[in-house]
């Protein structure tokens, strides 16, 4: 409930209604011994961020429903700085899936430490790799972005919150182990649902990081997947397994 938020929540600052993203100085006032109250938007008359109330377990299942409204709350209304370390994770976990599919295609099962070491090197090479696709996938977005709402990214702290929204949007990723531990026969199917839900994930945190209908966003994600896909067979040409 409201009595177990940190009191810094109330101070003054850049807030969002969860409902119609209009502006707020506040979330909630504090009337002392133990009197909250949400506050109200001027704007659309509803609750300010109706999430405060919530327990996170409630948050997280809305955010994996994809509901614009908790996405609000984690990206304006919190103060979640774990998005750089959800990439690596996320890109830790892709590599892992790659390694092993990599591992399973070869047939060398000599137990030299210069295999050993190679196999290892070879984690490290899918990291870097799916870091740079991630990477090309991110630009294509951006270079749409800022082509079709140039007004929307003027400043440098437009990007920077994109960029986070993008980040904590690939937490779909994480599911990619779970995928390989409980392998069956459907676990391509079940790589393909999860690369699904993470592309809706970062159509739903552009449109709701820059207030954006739902086209564009996906212009941007598809443009994103075109240059993704050219770094793919720039690294298939040069004849590495990617």
């Amino acid at each position: 409930g409201l009595g177990v938020l940190p009191r810094a929540m109330a101070a003054l600052g850049a807030y969002r209604c969860i409902e119609c993203n209009g502006e707020a100085t506040e979330l909630y006032r504090d009337y002392q011994r133990g009197v909250l109250r949400i506050s109200i938007c001027k704007s659309c008359q509803k609750p300010v961020d109706k999430y405060i109330e919530y327990d996170p377990v409630i948050i997280l299942i809305n955010a994996v429903l994809c509901k614009a409204q908790a996405y609000r709350h984690i990206l304006f209304n919190t103060k979640i700085n774990i998005h750089g370390k959800l990439c690596i994770f996320c890109l830790l976990c892709e590599a892992y899936i790659r390694w092993l599919q990599l591992q399973d295609s070869s047939q060398n099962t000599d137990p030299d430490d210069l295999i050993r070491y190679a196999k290892e090197w070879d984690f490290y090479r899918m990291f870097g790799i799916a870091s740079l696709e991630q990477t090309s996938f991110f630009i294509g977005i951006f270079i749409t972005l800022w082509w079709m709402t140039p007004e929307m990214l003027k400043r440098k702290s437009d990007f920077i919150l994109l960029l986070k929204a993008l980040l904590l949007s690939t937490y779909g990723k994480l599911l990619l182990i779970p995928a390989v531990i409980w392998e069956h026969d459907y676990t391509p199917l079940c790589l393909a649902f999860i690369k699904v839900f993470v592309l809706i994930s970062n159509s739903q945190a552009i449109r709701v990081t820059l207030n954006l209908n739902r086209i564009v966003p996906w212009f941007a994600i598809f443009f994103g997947l075109i240059l993704e896909n050219g770094v793919v067979c720039l690294f298939q040409k040069m004849g590495w397994d990617v």
